[in-house]
């Protein structure tokens, strides 16, 4: 019996109201249920096309992506990627709060990209949107809390490498690859894999098959940085040449 009165309340609230109430609450459902339902999935299979990627359709940009496996990319790039991107990815859980905390000045601006790690870019690009503001932000967070605790690091880490964006329309590892160096994602040298992650602050206006001077330095320090990064990434060592 109370099973069948929580059966006709949930219908209720599901069902009563103005029109526009009702499908107001049944989208509110679908966009929540989508990223925790998706997530699960992604888990397992490959990920055909994110929020970023369609948005960027719409301001034009082509559509160029191959999704491999972290395996079969060079082990340099997701070196290279930590370095530069999130040094503490194997030990935080989704939240770097020490970076967080630094990457506030004090103004009213949301923090910088500093402070998002590896899963609050996966959460953004797979179900949020471009832009810096605390909307976007108080929902990529509890995001990337969630992923964090379903996937495991090196799906985390793959995910990631596969759905960036590396130059305008060009997504993953592979594409990028192609786009500016005409090799796999599995040859790429140590430099190409810091240049590549040099660029992804902002993909649009670097290049990293024409490096600026600009670009070329970044690159040479994330190449330092990858020189002592192996025991901070115990979490995807299941290939040994990482």
């Amino acid at each position: 019996m109370d099973l069948m009165l929580f059966g006709d309340k949930f219908k209720g609230f599901w069902n009563d109201g103005p029109r526009w109430r009702v499908w107001l609450k049944r989208i509110a459902t679908v966009l929540i249920a989508w990223p925790l339902v998706m997530t699960f999935v992604y888990g397992f299979v490959p990920v055909p096309i994110s929020n970023v990627m369609i948005l960027r359709l719409f301001t034009g940009n082509g559509l160029h992506k191959d999704w491999v496996s972290l395996s079969e990319m060079s082990p340099e790039l997701p070196r290279a990627v930590v370095a530069s991107e999130d040094q503490r990815f194997c030990s935080h859980h989704g939240i770097d709060w020490i970076e967080f905390e630094d990457a506030f000045d004090g103004s009213d601006e949301a923090p910088r990209r500093g402070a998002s790690t590896i899963s609050m870019q996966v959460a953004k690009n797979l179900f949020l949107w471009d832009g810096r503001s605390f909307i976007r932000k108080g929902l990529e967070m509890p995001l990337a809390l969630y992923m964090d605790t379903i996937w495991t690091k090196r799906r985390m880490l793959e995910i990631y490498l596969n759905i960036v964006e590396w130059a305008p329309g060009v997504y993953g590892a592979e594409a990028a690859a192609q786009h500016h160096f005409h090799k796999s994602a599995a040859q790429l040298s140590r430099r190409e894999a810091a240049l590549l992650a040099a660029v992804l602050p902002n993909p649009i206006k670097r290049d990293a098959g024409k490096p600026s001077a600009k670009v070329r330095v970044v690159a040479s320090r994330i190449q330092l940085r990858m020189a002592g990064i192996g025991s901070y990434l115990t979490c995807i060592s299941q290939n040994p040449k990482l």
